[in-house]
């Protein structure tokens, strides 16, 4: 049996709860107001491709606009290296107070920053280093929050605890649209493209006050402190976490065995599926989209909870790879299955009229590719037939060239429709197959912190847990709405860039069911 974190010499009982939940409270709701501050821009990235890049080819700017989201993703590791060596030199508490108003302050001047109208390509430019800053302060961000609550914890509440941080992620991306919901229901569309977005952006600078005011009540992490009385602390975090063996084994077995998975069902379920829905399925109401996902993870969000709470009897690693080998295995039939509900006219006309391209490369066939695509049109791409040029097959139809006029036509002609039909959503469907996209989310993130915090010891936890968090999911999962956009793009198939989650979460089940160890009972302080 572990030492308690606190002695019962030291605090009573009540006293000790109260504390516990003053930690988890203060880490958490600073999270929440961190992942607000990062999602905003992802819940408005389809908006900003008319914003803040060139206009004239929507495809283009909705990828350049995506590929901006990821830019913040992919630096998350460098910010857990370059926050993570300071939180285990100098503490948790000062390093994630550093990050939280890093943070703040980028998005903030996201609210103030000119569009592409008005200073042309530095805005652009401007926004993409703002999303690099972003990403360097969530990168140290997750991981002191999650080394601070466990090492506040009791043996065996520890997955309980740390799941409570793991519902920030959701949380914020609830809150993020929350809040543009009540802008864009408050202002007129013209309002809001106007100015009006900007509202959700310069908010960050209360949450900011907040968060700073409640965190500076905390005091360092009891583990912490213990270390460094002792001596113990490590003077080269990076090295002793990336050369010394077992830790640099312990850190890529995290990352391919674990995190890799874990990134790309928790984005799957959450931004792939709205972009999946706004894009293609056309649900141009932006509105219904945020509020369908908003409802789905309302009721999603408790299972984060629930599953962070079973790990601390069955196990972490066994809960991780159900949830990665479920999502790998049923992704196809639920995006089928969102088709069928949020769009069913389209549904009908992919089934009734399918469209086949033929040609040999070239403008005209690149044309109609980009036309098809901006129409969120699933396609198959064949080689041309002898000599008979391009070839555009609609069910029966033929058409021969590329004709944009002809094109919509025929397709408005074979039932394929220009928008989803807010009207004629099965929203119980919908809400359902969302909810479990989610429930897979919360199946693989629900007990991960505790898994990373467990796998390294109090020295090196901070930089060694960081690392493979946020190449998972700053990397393989933050890359994956720009890699699974172009996949369908590139082929013409709206469920082709589902391929990549599958294959990524197939692989982190195999090396995680044969490679990563159970750490639930692993004390923190040995």
């Amino acid at each position: 049996m572990s030492t308690p974190v606190f002695s019962a010499s030291e605090l009573t009982k009540d006293e000790l709860q109260a504390k516990q939940r003053l930690v988890i409270v203060a880490s958490s709701l600073g999270t929440v107001f961190e992942w607000y501050d990062f999602y905003i821009y992802g819940s408005l990235a389809v908006f900003f491709a008319g914003l803040f890049f060139p206009p004239g080819n929507p495809v283009t700017a909705l990828l350049t606009s995506l590929l901006t989201f990821g830019v913040g993703f992919v630096v998350r590791p460098f910010g857990a290296l370059f926050f993570g060596r300071i939180g285990d030199l100098v503490g948790r508490k000062y390093t994630f107070l550093i990050t939280i108003t890093v943070m703040g302050l980028s998005t903030a001047l996201i609210g103030v920053l000119p569009t592409f109208s008005t200073i042309g390509w530095v805005a652009p430019i401007i926004l993409f280093l703002l999303r690099v800053t972003q990403g360097l302060a969530l990168g140290g961000e997750y991981g002191g929050a999650a080394t601070y609550v466990a090492e506040h914890a009791t043996q065996g509440k520890r997955g309980l605890y740390t799941s409570w941080i793991q519902t920030t992620a959701t949380l914020g991306l609830f809150l993020s649209l929350a809040v543009i919901v009540i802008c864009r229901h408050s202002l007129s569309a013209d309002d809001f493209k106007s100015w009006g977005w900007r509202i959700p952006f310069l908010l960050s600078v209360v949450l900011l006050g907040i968060s700073i005011y409640i965190r500076l009540k905390l005091q360092e992490s009891p583990l912490f402190m213990e270390m460094k009385a002792e001596g113990k602390g490590s003077r080269a975090p990076l090295r002793d976490s990336f050369l010394k063996l077992p830790n640099a084994k312990y850190v890529w077995l995290a990352l391919f065995g674990a995190t890799a998975g874990q990134g790309v069902v928790w984005y799957t379920g959450q931004f792939h599926a709205l972009f999946f829905l706004q894009n293609a399925l056309s649900l141009k109401d932006y509105t219904t989209a945020y509020e369908l996902i908003g409802i789905s993870l309302l009721i999603g969000t408790p299972f984060f909870i629930f599953f962070g709470w079973l790990s601390d009897r069955i196990g972490r690693k066994g809960i991780i790879m159900a949830g990665c080998l479920l999502a790998a295995l049923t992704y196809f039939p639920l995006f089928h299955q969102l088709t069928k509900c949020v769009n069913p006219a389209l549904n009908e006309a992919l089934k009734k009229a399918p469209i086949v391209v033929s040609g040999a490369d070239g403008p005209d066939l690149d044309k109609v590719k980009a036309d098809l695509n901006s129409r969120g049109y699933s396609f198959a791409v064949k080689p041309p037939q002898g000599g008979s040029g391009l070839t555009v097959s609609i069910g029966s139809t033929q058409l021969q060239g590329y004709d944009a006029k002809a094109l919509g036509t025929a397709l408005a002609a074979a039932g394929y429709p220009k928008t989803a039909d807010p009207a004629k959503i099965n929203f119980p469907g919908t809400i359902l197959t969302l909810f479990i996209l989610v429930l897979y989310v919360t199946m693989v993130y629900g007990p991960i912190a505790a898994f990373l915090v467990e796998l390294f010891p109090t020295e090196i936890r901070y930089t060694s847990m960081s690392f493979p968090y946020h190449i998972g999911n700053g990397i393989f999962g933050g890359l994956l709405p720009f890699i699974a956009v172009a996949v369908s793009v590139a082929t013409g198939n709206i469920y082709a860039g589902l391929w990549y989650p599958i294959i990524v979460a197939l692989v982190t089940f195999v090396i995680g069911m044969l490679f990563v160890p159970e750490t639930k009972n692993r004390d923190l302080r040995a």
